[in-house]
């Protein structure tokens, strides 16, 4: 089931991003070389300008969906971090005690020199 969501979020994403560049600017961009605002095109006077906007938002919708399905899984499975590092026995042993030298005595004070 992880790897059908993992191929669906990636194909969703791959569509996302072409629709995307496929859509005319104001000046043109990638979807003026496939006819975006010419009249003579396949979809009309307009372009494919409301095909491909309608478009991105239902991969935009079906991006959404998969990630927070994918969101649900990994909750399902327990997999936080913060959840590994506390079941391991090694991650709550202390640090080791470095043990302290014995300080010499702290030395006098000096005298002040008489004027």
């Amino acid at each position: 089931m992880n790897g059908l969501a993992l191929t669906l979020l990636i194909l969703f994403g791959i569509l996302l991003i072409g629709t995307i560049l496929l859509q005319p600017g104001t000046k043109g961009g990638l979807g003026a070389s496939f006819g975006g605002g010419g009249a003579n095109s396949a979809f009309g006077a307009q372009g494919a300008t409301p095909f491909l906007s309608k478009t991105t938002y239902w991969l935009a919708a079906g991006f959404l969906a998969t990630t927070l399905f994918i969101e649900v899984l990994i909750i399902r499975e327990s997999r936080s971090v913060l959840d590994k590092t506390a079941d391991k026995p090694g991650a709550t042993v202390p640090a080791p005690v470095v043990p302290v030298p014995a300080q010499a005595p702290a030395p006098a004070a000096p005298v002040p020199a008489k004027k």
